[in-house]
């Protein structure tokens, strides 16, 4: 048996300060049994033998905060204020008190780790953080503390000394009456050793008050250091900015010798590390000068499209694409031709027919719906729509807290608070795609396919409005979960999703609008850590369809990476390529190729940009797309192009979306728009199974974070049960050669394979709002 204890410094993880065989009271049938105990970082753990280390812990408690006291001789006793209470007896009495000792020595080192918790978070987010040197978070205020620790150390021992020494002369004094000489002798000694262990303590004492005064020195110099790191760094950034805005004057004015021309290449489709170093050839004068105008811009879009993936292919399949072959192309403003359409005489022909299909588009009456914003008054169950959510709690979110309610759990079982969420869930966040529902209205009136398609492209990029300034995850669904959001009455469509998939999670959603056009998509996701960002990647394809043309288009959402995960402000970035393929109908065969371009610190464009070209089965480009992904997108025609299709020249921009402003005081309830304000406000009618009833959801938007947390806690386990009795039948019925019992199915989504697909997908049944008017619910499972 090893009594050693660890002397000084922190045990390497996995280096225990002390272990050995103790009895351990298990109860009133086996009394004391023996076990092979380990003291390691504040945790006292027990294990059957020594093997069991590998793979079994019987029992585990923390020191921090623990009660420990001596029974007799031999017994001492743990209890970390009635939860839990270790009854351990020793060999002997000097292993007891070997025992004892080293759990006070790791009682007193976790209570200083949790007393300097909040002096590191500060470190951590403090202007330490702004460098990204190892040498400076090692600084004179982490030297102070670990002689701090030395010190504490060195007073806990003391305290045992003093205290053992006075037990040892009453020991003394009890054994022999009347005090003899001997005994006098060693009580003097005794004393003289108390004397000179406060000494050492005085000593030791005056060390660290100078310490200190040393440390608070050099911190401020470091402290002057990083300020003055932090300046030069700021006069770099504005060196480099100066420096990319001569690049520009002195490119700009020589463009007369050398333009700009497209040229083919091949590699990957979202490839966009050498667009700044790329050469192109000169062209005519008239279309370089034009490369001024802030609407001229060059687009790298693939030409060919055999080995990209498939819209049919199902979501779960691997996203990995092939090389293809790009084309760099130029679009320039012809201000001269304004909005005509493609020149030539076929194309003024089509022109012709576009404007009699317009006349008869007008004949139809549909009706672009507004914007939530700007509906007077909305109604739910006789009342007017909430226009607001209650304010955010300012509850401080302390690692230390959440980390230390973890002690003792299973992995599996260890919640993330709500303290990182927003009361909404992911089926009410997909939801908020339709905000903007009236570019749709819009696209609806269209018959010339290419034209349509900007319009459904516009509508893409007007999902990822909100996701700059909202950072907080919304709550995973349960399986079996469902939203119901219908707004037919006041903005023209009605959406239905539900949870159909636990692992991997999947959200199936439809959504139809008054004005002729139907959404659907099967949102998954794998998402990719890199230590200071997380990438969140779509599997899943969504689809839109205009029944009266029959035109159909799908597509992929693209990439978006969360930054600063560990340290710093959160940020939002949407990046990569996205296609968007016409399958069925005229519109089969057209093809809208958008680049969300990533944010890069030296970058020559504007952040959160968005640029795409709408072309035609043939290859040619017929409409153009720019703007910024939380702004605003323009679209404008193709007017005429060379005859490689590399220069194109473009009618006037129009505005196909503007982002509304979010409320003014928004910033203190999440962020949220005026729509996603209204998403979970109470319905009498919906589902059982509606996000709207989830109670931990529903506690958080009250401000109720601690009963939240136990709510959600409650459901967590209750899905896991359900799951536990499922996987048990399931052997039982294997045990027993019975058939399985089936899974839980969708109640409003059939996984079937689509007309002219092979692949199965989770298709909408329309059963729903028939179930809804009849207010019958028969087949709803109780998540909640």
């Amino acid at each position: 048996m090893s009594d050693a204890i660890v002397p000084k410094g922190q045990p390497v993880p996995g280096d225990p300060e002390k272990k050995g065989w103790l009895f351990k009271w298990t109860n009133y049938l086996k009394g004391y049994q023996r076990r092979w105990f380990v003291l390691s970082n504040g945790l006292l753990s027990y294990y059957r033998n020594q093997a069991e280390m590998a793979h079994t812990c019987r029992g585990t408690i923390s020191l921090l905060g623990a009660l420990i006291h001596t029974a007799d001789s031999c017994t001492f006793v743990i209890s970390n204020g009635g939860t839990q209470t270790f009854h351990i007896r020793a060999h002997d009495e000097v292993e007891r008190q070997s025992w004892v000792t080293a759990l006070e020595l790791a009682k007193a080192k976790a209570i200083r780790a949790q007393e300097s918790d909040d002096d590191e978070d500060q470190m951590a987010t403090g202007p330490v953080a702004v460098g990204g040197g190892e040498g400076e978070t090692e600084d004179a205020g982490g030297i102070a503390r670990e002689l701090a620790a030395r010190f504490h150390d060195l007073r806990t021992c003391s305290e045992l000394v003093a205290r053992h020494g006075a037990a040892l002369q009453r020991s003394l004094v009890d054994l022999e009456v009347p005090p003899t000489d001997t005994t006098k002798q060693v009580s003097e000694r005794a004393t003289l050793f108390r004397i000179s262990c406060n000494a050492m303590m005085n000593a030791c004492s005056e060390f660290m008050s100078a310490a200190a005064a040393s440390s608070a020195r050099m911190s401020r110099a470091l402290q002057h250091e990083r300020e003055q790191k932090m300046r030069l760094q700021e006069v770099v950034e504005q060196l480099a900015r100066q420096h990319d805005t001569l690049e520009k004057t002195v490119t700009a004015r020589s463009t007369p010798h050398a333009g700009y021309i497209g040229g083919n290449g091949s590699g990957q489709g979202n490839d966009t590390e050498d667009e700044d170093h790329e050469f192109f050839d000169a062209v005519e004068e008239d279309v370089t000068a034009a490369m001024d105008d802030k609407n001229s811009f060059v687009i790298k879009v693939p030409v060919n499209r055999k080995n990209k993936v498939k819209s049919g292919e199902s979501s779960d399949e691997s996203e990995g694409e092939t090389v293809t072959e790009t084309q760099q192309v130029i679009f320039v403003e012809d201000k001269e031709r304004g909005e005509n359409n493609m020149g030539g005489t076929e194309a003024n022909s089509d022109n012709d027919a576009n404007i009699n299909k317009q006349a008869d588009n007008k004949e139809q009456n549909i009706v672009i719906w507004p914007h939530v914003s700007q509906v007077p008054v909305s109604m739910v169950d006789g009342h007017p729509r909430r226009t607001r959510v209650p304010d955010k709690p300012n509850y401080p979110l302390s690692l230390w807290s959440i980390m230390k309610n973890c002690i003792g759990k299973e992995l599996s079982k260890i919640p993330i608070p709500v303290n990182f969420s927003e009361p909404l869930s992911m089926l009410q966040r997909l939801t908020e795609d339709y905000e903007y529902s009236s570019i749709l209205d819009q696209a609806a009136t269209f018959t010339d396919p290419a034209q349509q398609l900007a319009y459904v492209a516009a509508f893409t990029v007007s999902s990822y409005a909100t996701t700059a300034c909202r950072t907080n995850k919304p709550f995973n669904p349960l399986l079996g979960e469902t939203y119901e959001c219908d707004r037919m009455a006041d903005l023209g469509w009605r959406a239905i999703s539900e949870q159909v998939s636990h692992h991997p999670p999947m959200v199936a959603q439809f959504c139809e609008g008054q004005a002729g056009w139907q959404c659907w998509q099967e949102f998954t996701m794998t998402t990719k850590f890199r230590g200071k960002y997380l990438q969140v990647i779509p599997l899943g394809g969504a689809s839109a369809m205009f029944p009266s043309s029959g035109n159909k288009y799908t597509w992929r959402k693209v990439t978006t990476t969360v930054h600063n995960i560990i340290v710093g402000k959160l940020w939002v970035d949407n990046h990569g390529d996205m296609d968007i393929i016409g399958e069925s109908g005229p519109a089969a065969g057209y093809v809208a190729h958008l680049k969300y371009l990533p944010y890069g610190y030296f970058s020559k464009d504007t952040q959160r940009k968005v640029t795409g070209v709408i072309k035609d089965p043939q290859g040619v480009p017929r409409y153009v797309l720019q703007g910024h992904w939380d702004d605003r997108v323009e679209v404008a025609a193709v007017t005429s192009t060379s005859a490689d299709n590399t220069v194109c020249k473009t009618g006037k921009f129009t505005v196909a979306w503007q982002r509304v402003p979010a409320p003014p005081d928004s910033d203190k309830w999440y962020n949220f728009t005026l729509l996603a304000a209204q998403l979970n406000e109470p319905e009498e009618s919906v589902a059982p199974t509606d996000s709207r009833r989830r109670p931990d959801q529903r506690l958080m938007e009250e401000g109720l974070w601690d009963d939240a947390n136990t709510e959600k806690l409650r459901l967590e386990e209750k899905q896991r049960g359900a799951r536990r009795e499922l996987e048990a039948a399931a052997e039982a019925a294997a045990a027993s050669g019975a058939p399985a019992p089936a899974p839980p199915k969708p109640q409003w989504f059939t996984r079937a394979a689509a007309p002219g697909h092979a692949h199965l997908r989770h298709l909408y049944n329309h059963r729903y709002w028939e179930c809804k008017q009849r207010a019958h619910w028969p087949d709803c499972p109780d998540i909640f």
